[in-house]
């Protein structure tokens, strides 16, 4: 597997973690990961009281106009999962049920519930993984990262590269103690409109739309109210940074090489990604974010909120 830049040992001093969140005394936390682990590192690892597993697989089917259709994947979870893995749903556990949009950022004290009864504290290592769908997976890595969690990668691969393999399953659940975990939201990862119209308007930072080109143009695909895209976005369809049929990531110089064709070079200049509802937006973040971009942002309710409000420009 390629060698990707480890996640930014600064990440954790960024983010508080509260007295009462930190590891007990004598607690042992895993060195820090790279932000995407192979299967052998995983497997070596599996029955580490410091390491979490979530299988985030969950469902979207595209609707013409509008967001998917939801089917969460928990009976799979429950019928085979990789050994000591939980589950969780992207819609059900990771967004706001009282959010005016499908996939909205659920509030702190909902995560920091979700994972206190994961067993989820400040000084585990969380690996996510899932099936079918990358963005399930990387749309579950912010919402963990973006609320404070400093210890969160993804697995390359996915459970299609762990079946493949013949790597170890169970349909067994593993019951865990409640831990401690204290959200602290990290603004600077989340975008809104206003943010995304200022962007337009001053041109400090560049707009990224994760969606297909024929969404981006406008010809063709599901459309969330609107065709087309916001002015002066560029495009970076998610699936030319992660392949969706193997689950396995593009390697570092062929992610650079397609920002770069949209003109995004300059680490020091703020991108902001979007989609449709915020899913898809998060499989650029993700990989700007190995490259070493800082200043990244995620718009989040995308075009679901954008195109919805007919005071906000769109283009085709």
């Amino acid at each position: 597997m390629p060698t990707i830049p480890q996640q930014h040992a600064d990440d954790a001093a960024r983010t508080p973690t509260p007295a009462d969140a930190r590891p007990a005394p004598g607690a042992q936390p895993l060195p820090d990961a790279p932000m995407l682990v192979d299967a052998d590192w995983l497997q070596a690892r599996l029955g580490d009281p410091a390491l979490r597993v979530l299988d985030c697989t969950t469902y979207m089917t595209p609707q013409p106009v509008g967001p998917s259709r939801i089917t969460s994947g928990r009976p799979d979870w429950a019928r085979a999962h990789i050994p000591g893995a939980d589950h969780v749903c992207m819609v059900d556990d990771l967004s706001d049920p009282a959010g005016r949009y499908p996939y909205t950022l659920p509030p702190d004290a909902q995560l920091e519930a979700l994972l206190s009864r994961l067993g989820i504290g400040h000084e585990h290592r969380v690996v996510l993984y899932g099936a079918a769908h990358p963005m399930v997976v990387t749309r579950a890595w912010w919402v963990l990262s973006a609320l404070g969690h400093a210890r969160v990668s993804i697995l390359d691969g996915g459970w299609e590269g762990w079946t493949r393999a013949g790597r170890p399953v169970t349909s067994e659940h593993a019951r865990r103690s409640p831990a401690r975990f204290a959200a602290a939201r990290r603004a600077e990862w989340i975008a809104d409109a206003d943010d995304v119209a200022g962007a337009i308007a001053g041109g400090a930072a560049c707009v990224l739309n994760a969606l297909s080109r024929e969404q981006f143009d406008g010809r063709g695909g599901a459309h969330y109210g609107r065709p087309g895209r916001i002015p002066s976005s560029v495009s970076v369809p998610a699936r030319d940074l992660v392949d969706y049929a193997t689950m396995r990531w593009a390697p570092p110089d062929r992610l650079a090489a397609r920002f770069a064709a949209a003109g995004i070079t300059d680490r020091s200049r703020p991108v902001i990604t979007y989609c449709g509802g915020g899913i898809a937006a998060s499989v650029p973040f993700f990989a700007l974010r190995m490259l070493g971009f800082e200043r990244v942002a995620l718009y989040d309710n995308s075009l679901l909120e954008w195109a919805a409000d007919p005071a906000r420009p769109m283009v085709r």
